[in-house]
């Protein structure tokens, strides 16, 4: 039996979620995903939501074709429960650190964030890295914004 290395790629990072809606919105809205497809098992009560960004490399690919998606996963009922939270490994100890997305922009992907109420963990202005911002989404994993200049029109 053989495998072919030059034949794989990257396809998803997987997060645990509390609420659905609120982390569909931060992602669809607020860092322009598309929410490509979902999946719901009422038997075993969770939900699968996968994001990605439409591009022509990507376009009309099925979901284990493409590459770079975020796959959202719903316990549910952990909506409903005020105090509950998952770690995201950005605690004390650390371990887990972030996605990155790039932008056209990053001083008005910023501005645009602020309008949308987007927490930041940092701002470009702050710090010694000008050129880069963290913001949270509703669970509190980190999302690291990076300007890509060869993305202006």
């Amino acid at each position: 039996m053989t495998t072919d290395v030059s034949t794989y790629r990257y396809n998803h990072t997987m997060y645990r979620i509390k609420d659905p809606k609120a982390s569909i919105k931060f992602y669809t809205e607020a860092l322009g995903m598309k929410l490509l497809e979902e999946h719901h098992s009422e038997e075993s009560k969770f939900s699968l939501y996968f994001l990605g960004y439409e591009d022509p490399a990507s376009k009309g690919l099925v979901r284990l074709g493409r590459q770079g998606l975020l796959e959202l996963t719903h316990n549910h009922g952990t909506e409903n429960d005020a105090d509950f939270a998952y770690n995201t490994g950005n605690g004390d100890v650390g371990g887990y650190g972030h996605i990155a997305i790039t932008v056209d922009d990053l001083q008005a992907a910023c501005a645009r964030f602020d309008s949308l109420s987007v927490k930041f963990i940092k701002r470009p202005e702050e710090g010694r890295m000008k050129h880069i911002a963290f913001v949270s989404d509703p669970d509190g994993y980190r999302v690291e914004i990076l300007e890509n200049p060869m993305l202006r029109r």
